[in-house]
């Protein structure tokens, strides 16, 4: 079969639904459905209607195949069970409800596999369920939404449920085994909303991205920090090595009370690098608006600097400056972050765009800020990070199937699908990075990588 400049390809399913009911037969049901005043979802509505013959035409199928003879087929006489009614039974869809009736044998042996004892929904609302929860969206929300758009009444309890059915899924992520060694990490954090018995409370959620030998991006886990720094990274720090990582040549962090000692303690030889955007942003929140612009101009030879001594004259420079008179306290955050924030300076251009800042995941966190703001507030730690993993997931997904869309665009024609956020993602310019750490490293750096 030809395919016109616009078809898309054809699946097994949309074949065998074009021999059968041709595209002019849907455009007259459709037709007659809109003149008679008949929805396609919800309540009443056309697909309810033929999801609802289709899954009894099915079920009875099924029992047919069980029994071993047809509907009035006199074979079945003496066979020792027999067809035995419907039990009336509703079910949750994507289109709204569907009631069914479902068809019984006298021995109670039938059992559907299309729609199984028990069963409340099809498997794609529990999809949509999970897809609206990591949006963002609460509980009640999705009631409401469901209830709007599908008619679809579903109570607290079983949305939970279905929310719920991931806990196995995060858990098992969360403590997954890591690789040995990981050239690069990056901690970077955001701020959530947690009721605390009778009060909400901001914590920090916070999440760790590791660069493999390859360059590519993971995200190696998600914590919630709900104790002290220098205890809480400590305990961080243990799971990491708990789960496999050996070593760590590089962490960039944004500042973090107690993670430098908790990493060094557990991976001695690994360099803490304070992230200088965030330490760019500390500085400026003791600087007034009209003075920003000024000051950036300042403080930028101070991260430009070829070495550690150009640098620190740099910071001098804006010490003495009638700017860093005005505002000691800017100047006071680079001072006191100084032996964190000058590692990346002995090294080359390339490496250093890779390890001066934690900005490889600020997009990820742009997205996921948008997310948090949508939820308001969380129950629990666990909550927050079952929602910060499905959206993730759900992020990824959606890019994934936008780039799939695009797999047939000729060469030449633009593309408009989004690369891969985080999981995934390769670091442009790897290989000169790789090559420098592994000059710079040659006794830790893995020889099979090169």
């Amino acid at each position: 079969m030809t395919m016109t400049k616009n078809e898309k390809p054809s699946s097994e399913a949309g074949e065998l639904r074009r021999e059968l009911i041709s595209d002019e037969l849907l455009d007259e049901l459709l037709a007659s459905t809109n003149e008679r005043g008949i929805e396609l979802t919800g309540q009443g509505g056309l697909l309810p209607e033929l999801i609802r013959s289709v899954l009894e035409r099915g079920m009875q199928a099924e029992l047919t195949s069980h029994l071993g003879y047809a509907k009035h087929d006199p074979a079945g006489r003496g066979s020792g069970n027999s067809r035995n009614g419907t039990t009336s039974k509703t079910i949750a869809t994507e289109v709204g409800p569907v009631e069914l009736d479902r068809p019984r044998d006298r021995n109670g042996s039938f059992v559907s596999r299309l729609v199984a004892p028990g069963q409340r929904r099809l498997g794609g609302l529990e999809d949509q369920i999970i897809s609206l929860y990591a949006g963002g969206m609460t509980i009640r929300d999705i009631r409401h939404h469901l209830a709007a758009t599908l008619g679809t009444e579903l109570s607290h309890e079983t949305i939970s449920n279905v929310t719920e059915a991931v806990a196995e899924e995060v858990a098992a992520w969360q403590n997954r085994p890591l690789e040995a060694f990981y050239p690069v990490i990056y901690m970077d954090a955001l701020v959530v909303k947690v009721r605390d018995q009778n009060r909400v409370v901001n914590r920090h959620a916070h999440i760790a991205v590791g660069v493999d030998t390859s360059g590519v991006k993971h995200v190696l886990g998600i914590w919630v920090q709900a104790s002290e720094g220098a205890k809480f990274w400590a305990s961080v720090c243990a799971q990491l090595a708990n789960r496999g990582v050996r070593d760590v040549l590089i962490v960039c962090v944004d500042g973090l009370t107690g993670f430098p000692e908790a990493i060094e303690a557990t991976w001695p030889g690994a360099m803490v690098q304070t992230c200088v955007v965030h330490l760019i942003r500390a500085s400026m929140r003791f600087v007034a608006y009209q003075d920003r612009k000024a000051v950036a101009a300042t403080l930028r030879p101070i991260y430009t600097a070829v070495d550690e001594d150009q640098a620190l004259t740099a910071l001098t420079a804006f010490e003495d400056s009638e700017l860093g008179r005005k505002y000691p306290a800017a100047v006071a955050t680079w001072t006191s972050a100084w032996d964190r924030f000058i590692p990346f300076l002995d090294f080359g251009p390339a490496t250093r765009k890779v390890i001066y800042t934690t900005n490889s995941i600020e997009s990820l966190n742009y997205q996921l800020r948008k997310i948090i703001k949508n939820r308001g507030q969380f129950p629990n730690d666990a909550a927050v990070v079952k929602l910060l993993w499905l959206a993730i997931r759900n992020i990824e997904d959606k890019r994934a199937r936008e780039r799939a869309k695009e797999a047939g665009t000729p060469k030449g024609q633009p593309r408009k699908a989004p690369p891969k956020l985080v999981e995934g993602s390769t670091i442009q310019g790897w290989t000169t990075v790789l090559n420098e750490l592994a000059l710079r490293y040659p006794e830790r750096f893995p020889t099979n990588t090169i």
